[in-house]
């Protein structure tokens, strides 16, 4: 199921839910199946698959800023399939189910195999298993989410959203290999980060989706010039700044819950 990159997550099985709830010959013929697949959507789909084989593939070959690079990829291909079926009218059921198992591919396997084979080997079971509960969560995560659409707070995510968890494990790993921070000297809290990440996955912890952040509107001068420093911090240091913002978004929903037992 597609999730959306950070902070959005938009599937196509969410749009094709919209459009049935909103037709009332829909609840009541059933239609013949259509024979063929649209091609543009799953193209994007495609590509994102593959930019998370890849990072697995170049895991297995060392080069873990590669891998990291081709996850953040996947989630900007992640982010287009959705809105390019739905600019194209041509979102499917197919669609939807395929970009499912591409998401558990991109943003669960791949992560989790990363992460153990530059951090967590060395350790033995308790490194798989930290692994494991990362795929897991993952998995959890998405069967979760398709459920839920339709029935809970565009506003909020129910839990971490899977692409936004694999830039957590992918922007530190590759943040590290930046600086010269190989997986041994950091596996003990990679030890930790993986299967916290796995389970915020599948937390009840609210999110926000900014689904209704109105980019149309007007806003003051300053959010521009915001816009532009960040853009500008990304271009200097692309690993540290992504992988602090990933972070930050993780921590956020956290610190959300605290702030409402002090309110």
């Amino acid at each position: 199921m597609k999730e959306d990159n950070m902070p959005v997550e938009e599937t196509e099985k969410e749009i094709l839910k919209e459009d049935v709830d909103g037709s009332d010959s829909a609840a009541t013929t059933q239609k013949q199946p259509h024979r063929g697949v649209y091609l543009l959507p799953n193209l994007f789909t495609t590509a994102a698959l593959f930019s998370g084989f890849y990072s697995i593939i170049a895991a297995m070959n060392g080069n873990f800023t590669h891998a990291s690079v081709a996850i953040f990829i996947s989630m900007v291909l992640d982010g287009l399939d959705g809105r390019v079926a739905r600019l194209t009218r041509t979102q499917s059921a197919f669609g939807a189910e395929y970009d499912s198992l591409a998401d558990m591919v991109s943003f669960g396997i791949a992560p989790a195999l990363v992460a153990f084979t530059w951090a967590l080997a060395p350790l033995g079971k308790v490194g798989w298993i930290a692994a494991f509960i990362y795929a897991v969560g993952a998995a959890l995560r998405l069967a979760r989410f398709n459920t839920m659409i339709g029935s809970q707070d565009k506003r909020y995510f129910t839990g971490l959203p899977s692409p936004s968890a694999a830039a957590i494990v992918a922007g530190v790993i590759w943040a590290s290999e930046s600086a010269g921070v190989s997986g041994d000297q950091v596996a003990s809290v990679m030890a930790l980060l993986v299967p916290i990440t796995g389970l915020l996955m599948v937390s009840n912890v609210k999110y926000r989706s900014f689904k209704d952040l109105n980019i149309k509107g007007r806003v003051p001068f300053v959010v521009l010039l915001i816009a532009v420093l960040i853009l500008v911090l990304i271009a200097l240091e692309p690993a540290l700044v992504l992988a602090i913002m990933f972070c930050a978004y993780g921590v956020w929903g956290l610190l959300g819950i605290f702030i409402k037992q002090l309110r």
